[in-house]
């Protein structure tokens, strides 16, 4: 019977082509369809690469038609609202209504299941908060020659070259109309990150693209050169990120444009790889010395890191770095292991890295308890898209948030997760001249501005309805969260909390004190005596 498809377009070709030389039928378009099928199905017998292929000629590539057509079917007919990965449709909808300009308001009550383990919300007050204004703002670097004011909601990092031109383009109209910062990603900054004129928060990874040297180490003089721009009101040096921690990466050459190479100060043409791993600095000792010098080459801007919490005595390392030291970075970005990226192998993107939440209140902890919170703001990203998701991570310790794939889905992105094949149908993270062309940059960016202004100002209803006036003000008693059991918590109860001083003094509970006593201010890998068996 596997035959059988195979066998009738073979009779009904050899058929339909006797009958034509005879003229014993008015049409021959029939064989134009049939041979091309006969012919299919007799290469699926003789090929030898496609086991299923060779096994069902013809029958086989319905297989790979569904396959293909799967994940529409899914996303338009069969999933709900509230079903989707990484975004449900209905997470989606909002960022899309926002853009508009259209309103967010639900309509008949909610659709999520409130007694399902796992719901969140913040209490509210029986005397809320009237006439909020929602124009949020953050000082970074306060004690720096050149501080900045950012605002409470901004673009994570993404890459001219993961994105095209008009995306970029777009981010930035959007962030200068809005009054936010726009994160370059590692890729460099390019004309397209300039256009437009909005902030820059530049991010130096371990390629060290627009400033590095021919064999691709630091290049102090070419960073000094491009950190001297207006528009860039921050450094941002990238240790690791949340969707693929501990990976660097390689540009194929034939990917290697013009722009592109402009921009990462690359040849046209040539492959680039990014190392897993910073050459610049090898000790946390170093590390902190080194982001002292971008802050002097950057004539007084805040400089500061970001990353995924991985080993908890390396950040602990960099903490005593800093008191031995003096020296601490004007902020840290804490990125979630359920952070976007264009492409990343799917074990470090499922079981790599430490979610947003639990690297937050680990960073807070290991801040308040070296007493050095004061001095060092602290900024999150990963899968940050609305009031809420905001509010949860302010309540826990963060100053601002980053959002990336919200930004994109404002510009038009349906999340078809295609976004390392260059076949983007939206245009956004393509490097392809035609399909790029379908994103008017001038509808766009003020759709990012609409999405920006929306969400800051569902925050600001949100923070009201607590009965705080400003988001600075949430604590993580604010949040509350369903456990499996029913059973109901605030976030201060779900996670520990140290006292200030607390690694400074016996005061840090057991796996925090042993995390402390393996850190070395003068390397990332733990004392040997107190090597664990797992971290």
């Amino acid at each position: 019977m596997r035959y059988l498809p195979l066998l009738l377009v073979s009779l009904a070709s050899i058929g339909f082509a006797l009958l034509s030389i005879f003229d014993l039928i008015p049409v021959r378009w029939p064989l134009l369809i049939l041979i091309p099928m006969m012919l299919l199905g007799v290469w699926d017998l003789v090929q030898s690469r496609h086991t299923l292929r060779r096994t069902y000629p013809l029958i086989a590539h319905f297989r790979w038609f569904f396959e293909w057509i799967r994940p529409y079917m899914r996303a338009y007919l069969l999933d709900s609202d509230t079903e989707g990965r990484p975004f449900s449709h209905r997470q989606r909808a909002l960022v899309y209504r926002r853009a508009k300009g259209e309103d967010g308001v639900n309509a008949f009550g909610t659709q999520l299941d409130v007694n399902q383990p796992g719901h969140e919300w913040i209490n509210h007050s029986v005397t809320p908060h009237e006439g909020i204004d929602a124009g949020f703002r953050v000082l970074i670097g306060g004690d720096c020659a050149k501080p900045y004011s950012a605002s409470i909601l901004n673009i994570s990092a993404l890459s001219f070259g993961s994105l095209g031109g008009n995306a970029i383009e777009a981010l930035n109209l959007g962030a200068k109309a809005g009054g936010f910062y726009h994160d370059t990603g590692e890729g460099g900054i390019s004309d397209h990150h300039l256009r437009h004129g909005g902030d820059l928060v530049w991010e130096i990874g371990t390629g060290y693209f627009g400033c590095r040297t021919g064999d691709g180490r630091f290049d102090a003089a070419e960073f000094e050169r491009k950190a001297a721009l207006e528009q860039v009101r921050m450094i941002e040096v990238k240790l690791s990120q949340g969707a693929k921690p501990g990976q660097g990466g390689l540009l194929p050459g034939s990917k290697v444009n013009d722009a592109i190479a402009r921009a990462r100060g690359v040849p046209v043409g040539e492959t680039v790889h990014s190392p897993a791993r910073h050459s610049a600095f090898s000790t946390p000792r170093e590390m902190l010395e080194w982001l002292a010098e971008l802050r002097r080459l950057s004539g007084g801007k805040p400089v500061g890191f970001k990353l995924c919490i991985g080993h908890r005595w390396e950040f602990l390392a960099i903490v005593k770095a800093m008191l031995e030291t003096g020296v601490t970075p004007d902020f840290i970005v804490i990125d979630g292991a359920e952070g976007g990226t264009g492409a990343a192998p799917s074990e470090l993107s499922d079981h790599v890295g430490t979610p947003l939440r639990e690297g937050l209140v680990f960073v807070v902890n290991a801040l308040v308890g070296a007493n050095l919170r004061d001095r060092i703001r602290i900024g999150v990203a990963g899968k940050i898209f609305d009031g809420h998701t905001m509010a949860a991570a302010l309540s826990l310790g963060a100053d601002w948030c980053n959002s990336a794939r919200a930004f994109m889905f404002a510009l038009g992105c349906v999340q078809t997760r295609k976004c390392h094949t260059d076949a983007c149908p939206t245009g956004v993270a393509t490097q392809n001249p035609w399909r790029e062309a379908g994103l008017v940059v001038g509808q766009k960016g003020p759709r990012v501005m609409s999405f920006h202004r929306e969400t800051v100002s569902a925050l600001a209803d949100y923070v009201a309805a607590a009965g705080l006036a400003h988001p600075s003000q949430l604590r993580p008693e604010h949040l509350r969260v369903r456990h499996g059991s029913g059973e109901v918590r605030s976030a201060d109860m779900i996670y520990r909390y140290l006292a200030p001083g607390a690694l400074l003094s016996d005061g840090a509970p057991d796996d925090y004190a042993r995390w402390w006593a393996m850190a070395d201010a003068d390397s990332f890998l733990p004392r040997e005596r107190q090597m664990p068996v797992a971290g």
